[in-house]
């Protein structure tokens, strides 16, 4: 009896507890929104399959030596894997319908007003009892308000790395309910008429224009936000790779193999950090909330700056591209080419959503600069 005692103390079985199988059910029903539901099934899948492998009891995934360790010592902890996402985004972005319009750029800032509400909303969240948020905390948290995972990830690994696994989920799953959250927000602050709102078409860019914005870019941000230098250097870096048509290859490589495989390793690390320990608690909860209310009213700013762009211009502009503020890349661009269709069946607004959508990039990511140069 003594060595099947022995032999049951050494199965994972003997050793589970509750929080750990609540856990492990969570990483279950990101595999299924991954599989089943596709949603963001690119990051929601190894996060899911990581959450299981860290909530084993005695594997020791995540534990010094453990593969889930070093993967997020390596990528996280130095903050790379955020920043070769952000190269690969570069590479895969268009900034032709911002150049075309560069007026987009006040739709992509409006959007990020729900980061700094949730900032305060975060802090306003230590009155009740439960919750103690400090400001590095309440910035981190904030973030997710910009529909951009590797930002968030990349602010929570500085300022809050305790909070990383949660703010990573709910940055992701916001990200994949953008469908869904979105267009009852963007028909309750516009009328039919606005809705049908057909846009002339933009211009065409010249390839000296889309290869001299990165550039121009990259020095306007050395200027005035050195602090958001790291994503936004990258970022410009994987699209001046893009633009400049010079290096087809590296291009190809930041599109697909090098992203691919960051992401796989990125997705296992945040994984890593959804142990029950650290997740099943009541900030975790006030995360999740805060990131709906903060993606809400990112969406409802954005649409609310476009509404007034468009009284105050002489071209109509369609209020529902401000929506696309988020910086939610490609999906929200979508979302409001599908709204204005079911309005209008002429109103084509994917190119001119493109505008605002990229600009949401380029302010979550000069957003998560200011908050790191302020409190970091």
């Amino acid at each position: 009896m003594e060595k099947f005692n022995v032999l049951w103390q050494s199965t994972a079985l003997a050793h589970f507890s509750a929080g750990q199988l609540v856990m492990m059910l969570v990483g279950l029903s990101l595999l299924y929104l991954a599989i089943v539901k596709k949603f963001e099934p690119l990051l929601l899948l190894p996060i899911g399959f990581g959450a299981l492998l860290t909530n084993i009891p005695l594997a020791g995934f995540s534990e010094a030596g453990g593969i889930l360790y070093y993967i997020y010592n390596v990528g996280i902890d130095t903050g790379v894997f955020p920043l070769l996402i952000f190269m690969g985004v570069g590479a895969m972005t268009d900034f032709g319908a911002l150049i075309a319009n560069p007026r987009m750029l006040l739709l992509g800032a409006a959007a990020q007003f729900g980061i700094f509400a949730t900032l305060f909303g975060a802090i306003a969240l230590n009155w009740l009892p439960g919750f103690s948020f400090s400001l590095q905390d309440a910035s981190a948290i904030a973030i997710i308000g910009g529909a951009d995972g590797p930002t968030a990830i990349f602010l929570a690994s500085r300022l809050a790395p305790e909070l990383l696994g949660a703010i990573a989920v709910a940055a992701y799953s916001y990200m994949a309910l953008v469908p869904i959250i979105q267009p009852p927000i963007m028909r309750a602050l516009t009328t039919p008429a606005e809705r049908e709102i057909e846009m002339e078409q933009l211009r065409e860019v010249s390839q000296r224009e889309k290869i001299v914005f990165p550039i121009a870019v990259l020095l306007l941000t050395i200027l005035f936000l050195p602090a958001a230098t790291p994503l936004v250097g990258m970022f410009c870096l994987g699209n001046l790779m893009r633009e400049s048509g010079v290096v087809e290859r590296l291009n190809k490589t930041a599109q697909n193999e090098l992203i691919n495989i960051v992401t796989i390793f990125l997705g296992l690390a945040v994984g890593s950090k959804l142990s029950a320990e650290k997740f099943l608690t009541v900030e975790t909860l006030g995360i999740l909330a805060l990131g709906a209310v903060a993606f809400g009213i990112g969406t409802a700013t954005g649409v609310l700056m476009a509404k007034l762009m468009s009284r105050l211009s002489s071209k109509k502009i369609n209020p529902l591209i401000g929506a696309a503020g988020v910086s939610a890349v490609p999906m929200a661009a979508r979302v409001v080419n599908k709204v204005g269709l079911e309005a209008n069946p002429h109103n084509f607004l994917l190119m001119h959503a493109m505008g605002p959508n990229v600009a949401g990039v380029l302010g979550s990511a000069v957003a998560a600069g200011v908050l790191l140069a302020l409190v970091g």
